[in-house]
């Protein structure tokens, strides 16, 4: 199914998830699906991709600046129940964010299941920018989240 992923940026700091989490849970906001990583990876996939493309996005220099800058801000996406309140809080919280579709998954525990879903974007030739997901029990169904290159072809095939 389409779900809407919020990304944001957040302070690399000892307390800042925890803030977030509760500004959520002040709201009765539940957090579905939740991926952390360090900005500085993603800002090297950007320059990366500038020498992929051969368009100048920004300088050499400019992107080494980035680079420590992002050091300390940790990239955060994640799918929430209630998405418009979400948006509405972040922003009166002055958070720097962005939205965009995602394919959400519940898949069966078990081996292969992963596999079954990935091979199926494969074979209609759908490349998969990322992937994240859990699971809390082995008796329980998983949550993977998937960012499609085409969202609107991958939701034909995953509703």
């Amino acid at each position: 199914m389409v779900r809407t992923e919020i990304s944001l940026f957040l302070k690399n700091a000892p307390g800042e998830l925890g803030k977030l989490a509760s500004l959520f849970a002040g709201e009765k906001i539940n957090i579905d699906a939740l991926t952390i990583q360090d900005a500085s990876s993603y800002v090297r996939e950007l320059f990366k991709a500038r020498g992929k493309s051969l368009k100048r996005i920004a300088s050499v220099a400019s992107y080494n600046s980035m680079r420590k800058d992002s050091a300390e801000f940790a990239l955060i996406r994640l799918l929430v129940d209630q998405t418009d309140k979400a948006i509405d809080l972040l922003s009166k919280n002055e958070y720097i964010f962005d939205i965009m579709p995602v394919i959400a998954v519940e898949l069966d525990n078990h081996p292969g299941a992963l596999a079954e879903v990935a091979s199926k974007f494969g074979e209609e030739g759908i490349n998969i920018n990322y992937v994240y997901g859990s699971v809390s029990s082995p008796e329980e169904k998983c949550l993977f989240v998937f960012c499609p290159e085409d969202i609107e072809l991958a939701s034909k095939f995953f509703q």
